[in-house]
């Protein structure tokens, strides 16, 4: 039988994030407690891609930048790697990482490996973390999703979901149309 390891006062949550923070040569982020490496395929890239460019000038005129920064939620086992997120940049500049609430808007692009996640657990998450926008768009369903007004209990408000090839509203601050087309 072996002994367990004893590590004194770890906090387990710190040390996951810290772990995640120093793999070589890639990315990952932690999805309740498990890490998963971040490898977006090239339709996911070029899904997200064309939803950066059209929100991009937009970002710009409020000061903001779009990436695909780490967003940690605290007092949970979660650090994420959107595929967008927009983030005014003077909160940006110097950051390791965000709070989901830092952003104006978050984006996944779903792909078949992570669907369910994007889907269910960062959709409640996000809202519970106070994002105040959240976009799906879902590659298998080929549709787009927009949660907005986070609550308790998730996002208290739901546009969608919109078939690609629809124009969606990003609503203030953005208010601006989204075409989706390109998404096919």
């Amino acid at each position: 039988m072996s002994a367990a390891a004893d590590y004194g006062n770890v906090d387990p949550e710190r040390a996951l994030k810290y772990a995640v923070q120093h793999i070589r040569d890639d990315r990952a982020q932690v999805i309740e407690g498990i890490i998963e490496p971040v490898t977006p395929t090239w339709d996911n890239e070029a899904a997200a891609e064309s939803i950066r460019d059209q929100i991009r000038p937009r970002a710009r005129e409020l000061g903001c930048v779009t990436g695909s920064g780490n967003l940690d939620l605290p007092g949970s086992s979660n650090w994420y790697v959107p595929d967008i997120a927009v983030v005014p940049a003077a909160r940006a500049k110097g950051a390791t990482a965000l709070l989901p609430e830092d952003t104006l808007l978050v984006v996944e692009v779903t792909s078949e490996s992570n669907r369910d996640t994007d889907f269910v657990v960062k959709r409640r998450r996000y809202a519970e973390y106070h994002a105040p926008l959240y976009l799906l768009v879902d590659r298998q369903e080929q549709s787009v999703t927009l949660f907005a007004e986070p609550g308790r209990l998730g996002y208290t408000r739901v546009d969608g979901p919109h078939p690609f090839g629809a124009v969606i509203r990003l609503p203030e601050p953005f208010g601006i149309d989204l075409d989706t087309a390109e998404l096919r």
